[in-house]
């Protein structure tokens, strides 16, 4: 005896074939798929590393290999600029005094009673020359000072003309220091007249300060001996040949002038 199965489990049955076809092809892989899983099954069972064949390619890439970092070399600082080899025409006034350290014969100690005709002042020079680009200044400067003359002039007027010349190491600031020497002449007088005259040198030493690129400001000291020929003066004194010895100072201000440049 053949039992018939109900409606309602014929339907499930049918159903269930029919979506049994649809099910096995949802769950089977891409074909591409497939043949990567294949790739990939070939090489694990050869025993190769799958990042083997990249590593070859990163070595050879240059920007992968960082180069060590270097130390940036050292810079050097320079204390100071190089000199600029520029010529000058320099000049300017001072304000000098002239310091009697001793008249000599001019004012003999044995005559006590006799005026000193020759004694200390001050006064006003002014001075040009040729600064070189290396450390030498040439010039010449003129000098008038009035000096002490215990009344027997109404204005003694000692003038000095001179040349020379000022030595001035770089040292590579805007204060430098300088040494001066020279020779000259002078004349001495009643109220710029002459009434004796004679020679000088000097030597001394001196500072400047460049204020700017065109002026400078300085102090100069200098011993200066000065020979006087013999004369009578306007009160009839009997003025012997006399070697007198001065200390001059200066406040100076000179300007500068470039003409040139090597």
């Amino acid at each position: 005896m053949r039992l018939r199965p109900p409606p309602g489990a014929l339907l499930v049955t049918m159903l269930a074939a029919s979506a049994a076809p649809s099910a096995s092809a949802a769950a089977a892989p891409p074909a591409g798929a497939r043949a990567a899983a294949s790739a990939a099954a070939a090489d694990d069972d050869a025993g190769g590393d799958p990042t083997a064949g990249a590593a070859p390619e990163a070595q050879d890439d240059p920007v992968a290999v960082e180069p060590p970092l270097l130390d940036p070399p050292p810079v050097e600082i320079a204390t100071r600029p190089p000199p600029l080899h520029v010529e000058y025409a320099q000049y300017g006034v001072a304000l000098a005094a002239e310091i009697n350290l001793d008249p000599g014969a001019a004012c003999p100690a044995t005559e006590r009673f006799t005026p000193c005709i020759l004694g200390s002042g001050g006064g006003l020079s002014v001075r040009g020359g040729y600064r070189s680009p290396g450390p030498w200044y040439f010039g010449g400067a003129y000098e008038f000072t009035k000096l002490d003359s215990e009344n027997l002039y109404r204005l003694g007027i000692f003038q000095q003309l001179r040349a020379e010349m000022r030595y001035l190491p770089d040292i590579g600031y805007r204060t430098a220091p300088y040494f001066s020497a020279g020779i000259g002449g002078v004349v001495y007088g009643n109220e710029w007249g002459v009434e004796t005259g004679g020679a000088l040198i000097f030597a001394g030493v001196g500072v400047e300060l460049e204020v700017s690129r065109g002026a400078v400001i300085g102090l100069s000291c200098v011993y200066r001996p000065v020979l006087l020929a013999g004369w009578k003066d306007t009160a009839n004194y009997e003025r012997e040949t006399a070697i007198a010895q001065f200390v001059g100072f200066e406040f100076l201000l000179e300007v500068r002038s470039e003409f040139g440049r090597r």
